[in-house]
């Protein structure tokens, strides 16, 4: 299952960035795409799963942060110290980093559910 399926399963509100395709096709649906995280409709309301190799990552987080995004999850072997600590210091909620119960860092497939519950008792 890939981290843009794990939403949709879960009929969560998503909007795949990537400047590669216009859309993204799961299960039954299709999503269109953005090419950036400054093209989000509503980024003050938009959490950002990240899916990116390290070097590309704090460019996004940089992105994201002028956006206004408050909350992002760097899936493991999206980020290096650099992008983890970035994170962690400057947006409202990160998650990254080594922990999480798939021995890899917080996967959002293993994860996600646990911190979505969480997330709604923090009201995040």
């Amino acid at each position: 299952m890939s981290v843009l399926a794990w939403y949709d399963s879960r009929h969560l509100p998503v909007q795949p960035v990537t400047p590669s395709r216009p859309s993204i096709q799961v299960s039954s649906n299709n999503y269109s795409t953005v090419s950036s995280v400054g093209e989000l409709e509503s980024p003050s309301e938009t959490s950002l799963s990240i899916v990116t190799q390290p070097h590309i990552t704090l460019k996004v987080l940089r992105e994201a942060k002028e956006a206004g995004i408050s909350c992002v999850w760097m899936q493991p072997g999206s980020f290096d110290n650099e992008g983890l600590e970035y994170a962690k210091k400057e947006f409202k909620a990160a998650v990254g980093g080594n922990e999480g119960r798939a021995g890899e860092g917080w996967c959002v497939l293993v994860d996600g559910d646990e911190a979505k519950h969480r997330a709604k008792e923090e009201k995040l």
